[in-house]
C-alpha cells in the first residue's frame, strides 16, 4: 500500500487541479472578454456558420494584448484584442482571420479543449509522481528528468491536436468558398505578429509545429483531396 501512496495522491491531485483549472479558466474569461461585434468578421462568421449548418458563430474578444486565438473548454471561441488589434491595422485580413476561427472551432469539434485541461492535470499529476519516485534514486537530476519527460509527453500531445484542428479548418474553409489560402498566408506572417524568435526551443519541445510543417501538412492534405476530385 505504501508503494502506492505516490500513485494515489498523484490522481487526487490531478482531480482536483482539473476542477480548479476549470473553474479558474471560466472565471477568468467572463471578467476580461465580451463578444465580438463586427460586420466585416461577422459576414465571415456567416459563412463559416451555414457551413456547419449552423444559426452563429458567436466570438467573443478576449482582453489581452498577445496574439492568440484560443477555444475555451465550454465550447466558447475567443480572439485576444491584440489579434484583432493587428485586423483593424490591416496586418491581418478577415479571411484570415476567419481561418483562426475556423481552427478554434476544431479544437472545440475534435474534443481538444476539454481533453487538453484533462491532460494538463495528468501531466501535472504524471510529474508530481515521478518527481516522488525518481527522487528516491536520483535526488539531484530527479526532478529534471521528470520535467523533460512531462514536457516531451505535453509538446507531442499538443502538436498532434494542431495539426488535427488545421485539417478540421482547411476543410471547413474550403466547404465555406474561403478557401486554404488564408491559412497558409497567416501561417507566414505568425512569427512577427508573435514576435516569435527562432531557435528559442528544439521543434520537438515546442506546442506547436513549426510554420514550414503545417504548411507542408496543408499542402499535402490539400493535393490529395485535389486527386480524389
Amino acid at each position: 500500500m505504501l508503494k502506492l501512496t505516490p500513485i494515489l495522491l498523484a490522481i487526487l491531485y490531478a482531480i482536483v487541479m482539473y476542477r480548479f483549472s476549470v473553474w479558474r479558466t471560466h472565471r477568468d474569461l467572463d471578467a476580461k472578454s465580451t463578444e465580438l461585434v463586427d460586420p466585416r468578421l461577422k459576414a465571415l462568421t456567416d459563412r463559416l456558420a451555414r457551413a456547419l449548418d449552423v444559426a452563429r458563430i458567436p466570438v467573443y474578444i478576449y482582453e489581452i494584448d498577445p496574439v492568440n486565438g484560443l477555444a475555451a473548454p465550454d465550447g466558447r471561441i475567443f480572439i485576444t484584442r491584440g489579434f484583432y488589434r493587428k485586423f483593424q491595422q490591416g496586418e491581418v485580413t478577415g479571411e484570415e482571420m476567419a481561418s483562426v476561427i475556423a481552427h478554434e472551432l476544431g479544437h472545440v469539434a475534435l474534443g481538444h479543449t476539454r481533453r487538453r485541461m484533462i491532460d494538463f492535470s495528468g501531466q501535472n499529476a504524471l510529474r508530481t509522481a515521478l518527481v516522488m519516485v525518481l527522487g528516491r534514486f536520483v535526488p539531484v537530476i530527479g526532478v529534471w528528468i521528470a520535467n523533460m519527460l512531462t514536457s516531451l509527453l505535453a509538446a507531442r500531445l499538443s502538436r498532434g491536436d494542431e495539426f488535427e484542428a488545421d485539417a478540421y479548418a482547411a476543410a471547413l474553409l474550403s466547404k465555406a468558398g474561403i478557401g486554404m489560402g488564408p491559412q497558409k498566408s497567416l501561417f507566414a506572417k505568425l512569427e512577427k505578429l508573435t514576435q516569435a524568435r527562432a531557435g528559442m526551443a528544439p521543434a520537438w519541445l515546442m506546442s506547436h509545429p513549426t510554420t514550414d510543417e503545417r504548411v507542408a501538412a496543408l499542402e499535402k492534405l490539400e493535393k490529395r483531396w485535389n486527386t480524389k476530385a
